[in-house]
Parts: C-alpha cells; sequence; structure tokens
C-alpha cells in the first residue's frame, strides 16, 4: 500500500494531474480492548509468541511470508483472505476463503470454533470487517493492529465518498 501510493504521488506529479487519497478513519480503540499497534506485518509477527498460539490472521494474503518465518513454527495461522495465498506462508494453516462483511454472531462462533488467542489485522476502518474487533474484545483476546502508511507528503485525504466528491466539483469548478 505504503508502494502503490507513493508510486501514485510521483506519477501524479510527473503528469501535473490532482490526485486525492480516499481513506476512511482507522479504527479506534474501546473500553476493554487489547491492543498492540504496529508499523509493519512483521513487527506484528514478531510480538506473536508473547500473545499468543492460535492466531487469526486477517491481512489479506499478500505479506504472509512475515508470518513464515523462524520462531513462529509452534503457533498455530487461520488465514481468511479472499483468494488463496500463495508461499512462503506459516508452517502450520488452515486457509478460510471469505470476503466481509462479516456479522458479530459469526465471527464470536469463529473465535469459538477455532480457539483463536490472538487477532492480527490491518486497520483498514470502516464497518465491514469492525465485527471481529468487538468479538475479540468480548473474549478479550489480543488484537494486534498493523498502522497504515502515511499519505504521502503533499496529497490531500478525502475521509469519505461524498468529501471526494466535493473534492472533485471544487477542482472542476476551479478550473
Amino acid at each position: 500500500a505504503a508502494t502503490m501510493s507513493r508510486n501514485a504521488a510521483e506519477a501524479a506529479a510527473l503528469a501535473h494531474v490532482p490526485l486525492l487519497a480516499l481513506r476512511r478513519p482507522g479504527w479506534v480503540a474501546q473500553d476493554g480492548d487489547r491492543w498492540h499497534s504496529t508499523g509493519s506485518l512483521s513487527e506484528a509477527a514478531g510480538l506473536l509468541p508473547a500473545l499468543g498460539e492460535r492466531v487469526f490472521l486477517t491481512t489479506g494474503r499478500m505479506g504472509l511470508a512475515a508470518f513464515a518465518g523462524a520462531g513462529l513454527d509452534a503457533l498455530w495461522f487461520l488465514v481468511r483472505s479472499v483468494d488463496a495465498p500463495e508461499p512462503p506462508c506459516p508452517a502450520r494453516m488452515e486457509v478460510l476463503l471469505d470476503r466481509g462483511p462479516f456479522d458479530l454472531d459469526g465471527e464470536r462462533e469463529l473465535l469459538r470454533r477455532h480457539r483463536i488467542d490472538v487477532l492480527v489485522t490491518k486497520d483498514s476502518g470502516g464497518d465491514a470487517t469492525a465485527p471481529k474487533l468487538t468479538a475479540a474484545r468480548e473474549a478479550g483476546i489480543p488484537v494486534v493492529v498493523v498502522r497504515r502508511p502515511p499519505v504521502p507528503e503533499g496529497v490531500p485525504v478525502a475521509r469519505t465518498p461524498d468529501e471526494a466528491a466535493r473534492w472533485v466539483a471544487r477542482l472542476h469548478a476551479s478550473g
């Protein structure tokens, strides 16, 4: 994501084309959450041995290599992804191919059925995948949240599609 954003900013600057980042607000920890914020997948992987043994990994299929390293072989991973992952992958894992939105009852059942004791997720914000956070809070499960990379310097940010549409309308009206 960081590379894509940087490439988009560089291409827009070279082409003299306006660029807007549409980024919904990130999730905010609530009372009872046991969040551990990290800046990368590899940093998240490094925290896991101290947090649990049965990991619910919801970071997508890209970046699984960070969880395939030495020191993590004793952990078991439930990897939920839209598409099947490709190696390298964690040594002990089950893949659950699924696409949100997910409901709270389903997330509670998934955590219980797989005996999950730690969750790893990227901070995508929004409601479609937030029920896993509520289910983890209710179960007292620690959550490792991988922060989003910053928006490149000089790129304006819209928080909603309506805000983005207003930005485009202002841009169109001015030129």
